[in-house]
């Protein structure tokens, strides 16, 4: 298949990224993104947050600053009370003003499912763009929200989860990437990516794959949300771990010592996940400070960058 290309799309579909980005100026790329999806939580306005947030966080993973946005509804509205809808809009708008967005318009469709999302536009200058597989031999590997919201999710609908943990696990998912984002421009960072459908192990997969190096995990430093691994000893792993681990688990070698709960909470898909960020091994403990001096507390580094062809990942 054949597609339209252009001299100024810097990223597009020819190498699978985050966002696209074209070139407008010489000191100006639009990122171009749009995600939406069904609801992972109950309440329609922490629905509308959450989707907000996961749509915007594209582009924060390009390095770049979102500016407009605009609406994809799906509503059943034989089916469900119109009020719902509103929360879940004020929920995304809400998101939007945190993030400095404007709302620009929308579409929307009657389905059977209620769904929601955003296309978002961002801004970037061309020279600063961070791409996936811009890994570089030495440098650390910092995840910025911990792992476990697919499994906790689960959980939630068994009707198993406690109520202090989907409270944190609301708040996580509706959690803007803007902090880091914002930090990275003063440090060197050479790579991002966020974690989202297929896990840690998959979006690292696709980091590594054409980039000319390897990565050593730390199965003890990644961080993970409470009450996550006792959900996952008790089998309740969604599908799409399961999918994640049998498509990218022939690029991942894992030591004796990483059991295998662990193993399906390092492929768990991620609601708007955190960003993993490939940055200059100096400079990792100050880029840590300054996301704990803003309130982004959860933040660590997980592993490094190793050089070598054979672009795999080790856990140990």
């Amino acid at each position: 298949m054949e597609f339209p290309t252009d001299e100024n799309l810097l990223v597009g579909l020819t190498r699978a990224d985050d966002a696209g980005v074209y070139r407008v100026t010489d000191d100006l790329a639009l990122i171009q993104t749009v995600d939406f999806f069904t609801p992972i939580v109950d309440d329609p306005y922490w629905f509308g947050q959450i989707a907000a947030a996961n749509a915007l966080s594209d582009v924060y993973a390009m390095g770049g600053v979102p500016k407009t946005a605009m609406n994809l509804v799906a509503f059943p509205i034989k089916e469900m009370d119109i009020s719902i809808l509103r929360q879940v809009i004020q929920g995304g708008l809400d998101k939007m003003k945190e993030a400095g967005v404007v709302l620009v318009g929308g579409h929307s469709v009657e389905d059977k499912e209620l769904k929601y999302g955003l296309s978002v536009t961002g801004f970037i200058h061309p020279d600063r763009i961070l791409v996936k597989r811009n890994l570089r031999a030495g440098d650390s590997l910092i995840l910025t929200k911990p792992l476990g919201s697919g499994i906790i999710n689960t959980a939630i609908k068994g009707g198993l989860a406690s109520p202090e943990i989907i409270e944190t696990v609301t708040q996580l998912m509706a959690r803007l990437n803007r902090i880091p984002a914002e930090v990275m421009p003063g440090y060197s960072v050479h790579a991002c990516t966020d974690i989202t459908g297929f896990g840690l192990l998959g979006h690292l997969t696709e980091m590594v794959q054409g980039s000319g190096c390897s990565v050593r995990l730390d199965a003890t430093a990644i961080p993970v949300l409470p009450e996550t691994r006792d959900y996952a000893a008790m089998g309740l792993v969604p599908a799409g771990a399961y999918a994640n681990q049998e498509f990218f688990a022939p690029h991942v070698r894992f030591a004796p010592s990483v059991d295998a709960v662990l193993q399906n909470i390092l492929f768990d898909p991620q609601t708007s996940g955190g960003l993993l960020i490939c940055i200059q091994p100096d400079q990792a403990e100050p880029f840590l400070a300054e996301l704990t001096e803003r309130g982004v507390l959860d933040a660590a580094v997980i592993g490094e960058v190793l050089p070598g062809p054979t672009e795999e990942i080790v856990v140990s």
